[in-house]
């Protein structure tokens, strides 16, 4: 007796329902999810919380979105739609990857939690923003001339996520320390300082963050650009060859 292979377990590959109440959609469902992830992080969120936010009771959440893994794919669906990619046919790969790749940045800091969820959210490249999303990019590989345009993709998401992923939480620290960023490393800077005693490199480095110029942001910016512009010289001499 043969046995039907099982559903795929994803929301995406189930047809959405009709809502119950006038005010409750799976888009109200998933901007609100957005907003409590934005605030509280992805502990925080549970279908009861969110039901409550909604003044809706969890049956009718579940109407909708049957897991909060489903509700995870759609919220991750949802914030990729606010990622930038530029068409394909410009003159200037790198530039046009170069850009995706801070727009990826941008909307990964605008939600802290997109990065460190995105490879844990199922089959969440089933929804129709991550499927555009990383068709534009082939789209701008191809047209590059590299033969294998997903792991160009690979690649360079890789870096980004990793390290936009490294940056949300630090940045989610200092947020919950009340202080702005400049504030917080002077406050620890006595402490690294002391013991980064015998070590050169660190002491110079942290000798940058005291001085009246230093910019934390605008020196996040810079090594993002650097580590960015070392990975798409990896591709462009993998590219020549």
């Amino acid at each position: 007796m043969t046995t039907k292979p099982s559903p795929i377990p994803s929301v995406w590959a189930r047809p959405q329902r009709e809502p119950d109440q006038p005010t409750l959609s799976r888009a109200t469902i998933v901007r609100e999810a957005i907003a409590m992830l934005d605030a509280e992080g992805v502990e925080a969120l549970s279908m009861r919380k969110l039901a409550t936010r909604l003044n809706a009771g969890a049956a009718s959440l579940y109407r909708h979105v049957a897991t909060k893994d489903e509700l995870m794919e759609l919220a991750v669906d949802e914030v990729a739609a606010e990622i930038h990619v530029p068409p394909a046919d410009g003159p200037d790969w790198r530039a046009a990857v170069g850009e995706a790749a801070r727009s990826f940045r941008t909307t990964a800091l605008r939600h802290p939690w997109l990065s460190s969820v995105l490879g844990q959210a199922g089959l969440a490249y089933l929804g129709p923003n991550l499927m555009s999303f990383n068709e534009q990019l082939a789209a701008l590989f191809t047209a590059a001339g590299f033969p294998e345009p997903e792991r160009a993709i690979e690649t360079v998401l890789s870096y980004v996520m990793g390290i936009s992923t490294t940056e949300a939480a630090w940045l989610s620290t200092v947020a919950r320390s009340g202080e702005t960023e400049a504030d917080f490393i002077a406050r620890l800077m006595p402490a690294a300082q002391q013991a980064a005693a015998g070590h050169a490199h660190l002491v110079a480095s942290y000798a940058e963050a005291e001085t009246a110029a230093f910019d934390p942001a605008a020196l996040r910016d810079e090594k993002f650009t650097y580590g960015l512009e070392v990975v798409l010289d990896g591709l462009a001499l993998r590219l020549a060859r």
